[in-house]
């Protein structure tokens, strides 16, 4: 990567031109030009020295987002739900995700050993995803719940469970007895709105105004939690967990992705006569598809998992999940990252709570590397509002959201003189109501003064996306308005491998695969 060294330079410049010029009425042009010098340098990607290609691909870029702001029905200022098409249409959306058409279908087998189109932007890796909400909630309806013996029965809630069994399930607390669901659809004319309203329980989508159906961030968590119950019987199945994983993957992949890092609560899972598998059980599937997934595709650089607990578990469970996730790191160190706290954080315990079981790792001279969720709320001052402080303190490698760095400098500037990267995820902010206006969220802050930064989607499933592209594209053009370019794109790109969990010797390997697929993309669009 050529990079500018100038940033020095051109600030000493632009201190002694202030000093040195007495005051005029109009200031000195240098002046000004110098003063935006430096602030275009301090950006994300502001030290990016573009190549003749780059350049002319930047000038594309320029031109297509100056007529996307300019429009009426600007997609970063509107909920994702009522933009998502608009985004699909936007031409720089198609420059950043280009699929090829017709030959490949996103919800089959056939997908998995697609081509893919060489046009399209390259991400890198995606460092902030979790388990139960990777793949499209069509392929789990159209596939998985047309599969025998998948049951489902109706709860008191108006909510659904699902369960696969060899004879008919024994009746679970406040549910209605269970159905066969090839039965009931034997039974119907047109399953179409079965198939529907079986999709509307497993994700927070919905073509209705967003706002009035999700008004407050109580409401629109009560219904992301319970689409994980209404998933868990579905996914949990030992067949259906390693398709699932396999789809999972493949869908990154078709959206370019070359590198995955998981948070996985490893689940128990069963077969159908009701047996168990256990969470080592889980984490060594979750090896076997990834390097199966990587001998089907070379040019996929592989997957890792961060083992997760949620956070309202009480001290002596997340103590247990502690032990646990010190032995499968131990057991498991190919695929194992590391271990994280997840589930709501307004709801949850802090960190500080927990602080005997994570120091644990350290008392016993065990590396076992944290990825923390911290600084998703925006309830200033309270227990949780501190966990991006204790996050730091428990030495964590990246930090999930950071959404209320802003209000904390101490934790700010450590994390960026760490180099502490931190999680973007644009759009989940958005749908479960932190922000509004994606061009008022606090990322845009960060991107201007270069704060290590990655671009991951969370949960796309559950919000109606799939893959990266449509949060790099709310990133893009939404964060970065004008001021983000060709440099901008190359940098968070790039800092999906820097800020990984890889090893260095690895860390360099994917840059190399990464810059070839880089130069290729803009040496084929820079027109």
């Amino acid at each position: 990567m050529a990079v500018r060294r100038q940033r020095h330079h051109v600030a000493v410049v632009c201190l002694l031109l202030c000093c040195v010029t007495p005051a005029v009425p109009i200031p000195d042009p240098r002046h000004r030009e110098a003063l935006m010098q430096l602030e275009a340098s301090m950006q994300t990607g502001g030290q990016v020295v573009p190549s003749e290609a780059e350049q002319r691909l930047d000038a594309r870029l320029r031109k297509l987002k100056e007529e996307e702001m300019a429009r009426a029905d600007f997609p970063p200022a509107m909920h994702f739900f009522k933009a998502r098409h608009l985004i699909r249409n936007s031409p720089i959306y198609s420059l950043l995700q280009k699929m090829p058409k017709g030959s490949c279908d996103a919800h089959t087998q056939s997908c998995f050993n697609c081509k893919i189109s060489n046009h399209r932007f390259v991400s890198g890796g995606v460092l902030h995803v979790h388990d139960f909400s990777m793949v499209e909630v069509e392929w789990l309806v159209r596939n998985v719940t047309y599969r025998p013996h998948c049951y489902m029965c109706l709860t008191d809630d108006q909510s659904i469970r699902f369960l696969f069994s060899s004879s008919c399930p024994k009746p679970l607390p406040h549910c209605s007895p269970w159905t066969l669901l090839e039965n009931l659809r034997a039974k119907m004319v047109n399953t179409t709105d079965l198939d529907n309203s079986i999709m509307g329980n497993l994700t927070l989508f919905t073509e209705q105004d967003p706002e009035a159906a999700y008004p407050s961030q109580d409401v629109v968590w009560k219904k992301f939690e319970r689409a994980f119950l209404v998933m868990w019987g579905l996914v949990t199945h030992a067949p259906v967990f390693r398709d699932y994983y396999y789809q999972g993957l493949a869908q990154f992949y078709m959206d370019n992705v070359m590198y995955l890092e998981l948070r996985a609560l490893l689940p128990e899972t069963y077969e159908l006569d009701g047996s168990t598998h256990d969470r080592a059980w889980t984490l060594k599937t979750y090896q076997e598809i990834t390097r199966q997934f990587v001998a089907e595709h070379p040019d996929f650089f592989g997957a890792r998992i961060i083992v997760t607990a949620h956070r309202g578990l009480n001290a002596s469970m997340v103590t247990a999940a502690v032990e646990e996730a010190m032995k499968l790191q131990r057991d498991f160190p190919e695929i194992m990252a590391g271990f994280d706290l997840v589930g709501r954080e307004d709801n949850g315990r802090s960190l500080w709570y927990f602080r005997e079981a994570l120091s644990l790792p350290a008392e016993r001279g065990v590396t076992l590397p944290f990825f923390f969720h911290a600084g998703e709320t925006d309830l200033q001052g309270t227990e949780v509002d501190q966990n991006l402080l204790d996050a730091l303190l428990f030495n964590t490698s990246r930090i999930g959201h950071g959404f209320a760095l802003l209000r904390h400098p101490v934790a700010k500037d450590l994390s960026r003189k760490g180099g502490v990267a931190v999680e973007v995820c644009p759009i989940s902010n958005q749908v479960l109501k932190l922000v509004t206006d994606l061009r008022n969220h606090p990322a845009a802050v960060l991107m201007s003064e270069g704060h290590p930064l990655v671009i991951s989607s969370d949960d796309p499933a559950m919000f109606g996306a799939s893959g990266l592209s449509y949060d790099f594209y709310e990133a893009f053009v939404g964060f970065g308005g004008m001021s983000s370019n060709i440099g901008s794109l190359k940098q968070l790109a790039m800092n999906s491998i820097r800020y990984s969990s890889l090893s260095p010797e690895q860390q360099e390997k994917a840059m190399v695969m990464w810059q070839r697929k880089w130069d290729k993309f803009v040496s084929e669009n820079s027109f």
